[in-house]
């Protein structure tokens, strides 16, 4: 199996097993991924997820053998899956922590992107280096990555294709923490776990917010905050967190 589905309590571990191929993304994993994601947005969905990949990748990228003899339209219906996986990470209810254990090159940095935050190995090595093999991004790269470090740091390792190390991805803003390999994955998992003590429907609405803002003007996004914190004044969570808060004891929300 390409891909595997861990839960614990209310977080859940996605990894993509494929370490004789360094994760490579291959249609058929690409297919598993966007299988897991929408499965675990649909029923009894975590907290938040952690993504990661099994050995030394978290993923080095397309598979380039998969992709070598494709026609345009097959390129074309390669990138939508890709689109629609990107998608299915960042629209996900909950949020996702990338913990990019080594290569994410590629497509791997693209899935990187697409989830909320990344914390990163010491030994990681991030960048899209497809114009190194005559094409683009085409799993929404160039559009995630200038809204993550900036157009200009966007353009320049869009156009040389550098492969950065951790420190430099920690410095423009890539990456969220730098922790050695040994720390990595707990420290994902204890921040997944932090996430997934607070109140679920306020962490979805605020994870919306800052993504659907993101795209428009102050004014616009200022509204949608507006609506989506009135709105949580109906909810069972937001009458148990601040009844708990004035008990000073530990809120129990149940996502209602």
């Amino acid at each position: 199996m390409s891909v595997t589905v861990e839960r614990e309590a209310q977080i859940a571990v996605v990894t993509i097993r494929r370490p004789e191929k360094l994760n490579a993304l291959d249609p058929a994993t690409v297919a598993s991924l966007a299988d897991a994601f929408r499965e675990l947005s649909t029923m009894s969905p975590p907290r938040a997820v952690v993504f990661t990949g099994e050995g030394k990748a978290f993923i080095a990228g397309a598979d380039i053998a998969a992709m070598a003899g494709m026609s345009p339209v097959e390129a074309r219906r390669f990138a939508s899956k890709g689109h629609e996986l990107g998608a299915a990470i960042e629209n996900a209810p909950f949020p996702v922590i990338a913990a990019v254990n080594g290569f994410a090159l590629g497509g791997g940095c693209e899935l990187a992107l697409a989830c909320d935050f990344i914390y990163a190995s010491e030994k990681a090595k991030l960048g899209q280096p497809e114009v190194k093999l005559g094409v683009i991004p085409g799993f929404g790269g160039t559009q995630r990555l200038a809204r993550r470090v900036g157009i200009a740091m966007a353009r320049e390792l869009t156009y040389t294709g550098d492969m950065i190390g951790a420190d430099v991805a920690l410095r423009i803003g890539l990456v969220n923490a730098v922790f050695s390999p040994e720390e990595l994955m707990p420290k994902a998992i204890e921040c997944a776990k932090k996430i997934a003590q607070n109140g679920p429907l306020a962490v979805e609405a605020g994870k919306r917010v800052l993504l659907r803002g993101e795209e428009a003007d102050l004014a616009a996004a200022n509204e949608l905050e507006a609506q989506a914190f009135a709105a949580l004044f109906g909810s069972a969570d937001q009458r148990e967190g601040m009844q708990a808060f004035v008990e000073k004891r530990t809120a129990t929300f149940k996502g209602s």
